[in-house]
């Protein structure tokens, strides 16, 4: 199955242009989702937009966006008003300039994007840029429109390909300052050592089983508990469905997800 990618354009240095894909580099798919119920009636809760003074609901194609100028009184904006300041970094991923790798701080990195040639032509030009980046042990610094929002983004070079790493607008990290300027700036120096002792006893190399969530794994199991307590179900027919069988398409997809989980453990622990 060919990927779905999120975003396609061009990577562009100076004279040198190729066509790149992107996608998430993350994925929030197999996390435990739940849908709001009416617990009298077992059916699912739909949400809708509701007009603040009529209380009447709004349609689709009603909906727009609106950028409040006062109370109760908004600019109103079309979604062709917003395709009219779209900018060129919305299709051009433009590298302005190169940084240490070491010198981006983390607390600026936001979401990673995979990013990868689209065309074969391409690739040559992909491969230049990336190794020079890792040769010279750097980043490219460049900007894209995500969300209808230019971002600033970082293009780290990684194996074969380039992750792309969206950065937080600067206003939107905290200075450090504010909350370390009252903490000590000397420890104990006799009791560094014995920290170091404990630090070299704990030490492994990284593996994602560190990421894991065992409450999500606790989830699965409930709901697999759960599955299995359900009393069958009389189909429209008056025939009785086979106990243990999925009653509902959600059930369907957590055991989907059950599946999923347990055969990605299993490739971890097999790699």
């Amino acid at each position: 199955m060919a990927p779905k990618y999120y975003w396609k354009g061009y990577l562009k240095l100076s004279l040198v242009t190729c066509p790149v894909a992107m996608t998430p580099a993350t994925s929030e798919s197999e996390k435990v989702r739940f849908h709001t119920l009416n617990k009298d009636t077992g059916n699912r809760v739909v949400s809708q937009y509701i007009d603040s003074v009529t209380r009447k609901p709004v349609k689709e194609n009603n909906e727009a966006k609106g950028y409040a100028r006062g109370e109760n009184d908004y600019v109103i904006l079309t979604d062709d008003d917003l395709d009219a300041v779209a900018l060129e970094t919305v299709k051009m991923i433009d590298i302005e300039t190169f940084v240490p790798a070491e010198s981006i701080e983390w607390v600026y990195l936001e979401k990673a994007h995979y990013l990868m040639p689209d065309d074969p032509v391409g690739n040559e030009a992909f491969a230049v840029i990336r190794d020079a980046m890792k040769a010279d042990k750097v980043v490219g610094v460049s900007k894209l429109v995500m969300g209808r929002r230019e971002r600033a983004v970082i293009l780290e070079p990684r194996n074969e390909g380039i992750v792309l790493w969206s950065l937080r607008f600067g206003d939107e990290v905290r200075p450090e300052e504010n909350y370390f300027e009252d903490i000590d700036d000397k420890a104990d120096p006799d009791l560094i050592p014995l920290i170091q002792q404990l630090i070299k006893q704990k030490s492994a190399r990284w593996s994602p089983d560190m990421a894991s969530d065992p409450i999500q794994e606790s989830l699965l199991k409930l709901i697999d508990e759960k599955r299995k307590a359900l009393k069958p179900k009389k189909t429209a027919k008056g025939k009785k469905t086979e106990a243990g069988a999925p009653a509902s398409n959600v059930i369907n997809i957590m055991d989907a997800l059950k599946k999923s989980l347990e055969a990605d453990l299993k490739g971890r622990k097999a790699g």
